[in-house]
């Protein structure tokens, strides 16, 4: 019984109240900002700021969280998503450490609506990768090979967290619902699941699994993709599992 319950307990992940308050997880927007769905996540206001009811938001992040891990489990795909200029640069190092695909720069419009045309971009620049990884262009001039290195960055900048990126992805984990409202948009007319942060002033409903929190502070998007990490760390010794069984 001790056992199972040791079990249980390494399966979950933690996620104490306290410490989310310690880091800013409960500031939300002032209160002429607020979109009414959020009513329901609210606990108050602090100096025109509506306070994040924290019991609520460990309770909504526990069902991403195992949303997650039930998903990466299977093998399947969650694609980040985090354009602000303050949680960019931690969206992809989690993506990363984790081997899955992300989008940090401005999401392109038919990312998943129109993926084929997208699949194509991709594979040019994985093929101008390699041409140039095997000195094939080499023989133009050196204004010419300056114009596909510039090309190349573009390209970098549009489609490196994508590369890898085959199929559409199973979910999308957005950081700021607002700001990357066009992911979420193109990822529910593809069926595609959404788990997002929703700060006081967004839908929380646009989310499949939303995580009523601060979207702003470094210190809580930190907070939050270190708890996502976790979880996709966690689940993915079952994925290796599994395939040995196969």
């Amino acid at each position: 019984m001790a056992e199972t319950k040791e079990k249980a307990k390494e399966a979950g992940i933690k996620l104490d109240p306290e410490e989310m308050g310690e880091v800013g997880l409960h500031f939300g927007h002032k209160t002429s900002k607020v979109h009414p769905k959020m009513e329901p996540y609210l606990y108050g206001v602090r100096n025109t700021v509506h306070i994040i009811d924290l019991t609520k938001t460990a309770e909504k992040f526990k069902e991403a969280l195992d949303f997650i891990q039930k998903i990466i489990s299977e093998g399947k795909i969650i694609l980040f998503v985090g354009t602000k200029i303050q949680a960019k640069d931690l969206v992809k190092e989690v993506a990363v450490e984790c081997g899955l695909p992300y989008v940090t720069e401005r999401w392109l419009g038919g990312t998943f609506t129109n993926f084929e045309s997208i699949k194509k971009r991709i594979e040019y620049f994985k093929d101008l990768e390699k041409r140039k990884a095997e000195g094939e262009l080499e023989k133009y001039t050196k204004k010419e090979q300056t114009k596909i290195n510039k090309e190349l960055e573009n390209l970098e900048l549009k489609f490196g967290g994508i590369k890898e990126l085959n199929r559409l992805s199973d979910a999308i984990f957005v950081i700021d619902m607002k700001k990357d409202y066009l992911a979420i948009k193109e990822a529910r007319a593809k069926e595609i699941t959404v788990i997002g942060v929703a700060d006081t002033n967004v839908d929380p409903t646009l989310a499949d699994y939303p995580i009523p929190a601060n979207d702003d502070a470094r210190s809580s998007v930190k907070y939050i993709l270190d708890k996502v990490k976790e979880a996709i760390k966690k689940a993915k010794p079952k994925v290796k599992e599994k395939l040995g069984k196969q």
